[in-house]
């Protein structure tokens, strides 16, 4: 559940995290032109990855708050990150580089994934393709503070009702993503993520992170398969997007239940195809019907995530995404199965 919940400032750190001190000390800046906005966002992308810092980060949103400390580190062309959840079950994630260990202690089931797909979304930046300044509109709102530092705050505005607005905090010194706020329809915040604490410039602790990963024994491990396919060579086509998403994935995998330790891995393996916009997201999820499982169609909001869950003939379809309805309804629409 909490790795879910990070997803928004895991995705804003993604694309965000190095922007320069844009109007310290002056007035709000006009927008941004789209080659300065996508200077911003691979600044920021950079910063996330390159510096070293540790903290304690929480996220609030939909009723709900979770917590977590996490550590990130940067030694030549490698990263380290650990996370350990501090609220409900136990978790703790390790990741070096594209490898991500994630342990239940209480449950004593460890999961290790390749996660190197997730690459692809600042690829879309550094294309020069991705038609950020098409859909958003970025801006300068001065400085703030954010866990005492001081903070860049950057607007960043929907064009379209498919997507929602952000607010962001980076830090003025590092450039690193101090806070996010997701902006919904009305203009309210539908969730924050932020550090209530964090010291940046810390001393790299590699050990710490691999260390941990080899220390396994007593642990049941599972390792999903993740194999890469093509949705027309799975049967299916989506013939149109919401307006910006385009494709930036398609595997076959084995899915776990948010907040649960990965089950049975001999169950059938699930199609997921992931959509982006540059800074968002929709994963869209097609499995076999269970009567036994499947109940009833859903539509069910946590925060600034949505979930659409219903059938399609002997198939049940689970689209994902920190987007409004409207944008999973597009999707849903959009998806047939291929006739014989």
């Amino acid at each position: 559940m909490l790795i879910r919940a990070l997803a928004p400032m895991a995705l804003a750190w993604a694309a965000l995290a190095n922007a320069p001190a844009l109007g310290a000390g002056n007035p709000p800046a006009t927008a941004a032109q789209p080659s300065e906005a996508r200077g911003w966002l691979l600044r920021i992308h950079d910063a996330a990855s390159r510096r070293n810092f540790q903290g304690t980060f929480v996220v609030s949103g939909g009723g709900s708050v979770a917590s977590a400390r996490i550590a990130h580190f940067h030694d030549g062309a490698h990263q380290y990150e650990r996370i350990e959840s501090l609220d409900g079950r136990q978790r703790k994630v390790f990741r070096h580089n594209d490898v991500v260990h994630t342990l239940w202690p209480a449950s004593h089931v460890a999961m290790i994934e390749q996660r190197g797909q997730l690459s692809s979304f600042p690829a879309l930046l550094q294309a020069g393709d991705d038609g950020i300044a098409d859909w958003y509109e970025v801006r300068s709102e001065g400085i703030d503070r954010v866990a005492g530092h001081e903070a860049t705050v950057l607007s960043v505005k929907p064009r379209d009702a498919y997507r929602y607005g952000y607010r962001l905090w980076a830090d003025v010194g590092s450039g690193l993503l101090l806070r996010a706020d997701v902006i919904g329809e009305r203009g309210d915040a539908l969730e924050t993520s932020a550090f209530s604490e964090v010291s940046i410039g810390v001393r790299s602790q590699p050990d710490s992170v691999v260390q941990a990963m080899k220390r396994l024994d007593g642990y049941r491990v599972v390792k999903p398969a993740l194999t890469p396919t093509r949705l027309d060579a799975e049967g299916w086509v989506m013939r149109s997007t919401a307006p910006g998403f385009r494709l930036v994935s398609c595997v076959r995998r084995q899915i776990e239940t948010p907040g649960e330790p990965p089950g049975d891995p001999s169950e059938p393996p699930v199609l997921q195809t992931i959509y982006s916009d540059g800074l968002t997201y929709v994963s869209v999820f097609i499995e076999r019907y269970r009567a036994d499982r499947h109940t009833q169609p859903l539509l069910a909001s946590l925060g600034a995530t949505l979930t659409l869950s219903q059938r399609q003939g002997d198939w049940w379809v689970t689209i994902v995404g920190d987007t409004p309805v409207l944008t999973l309804k597009t999707f849903a629409g959009a998806l047939e199965r291929r006739k014989p």
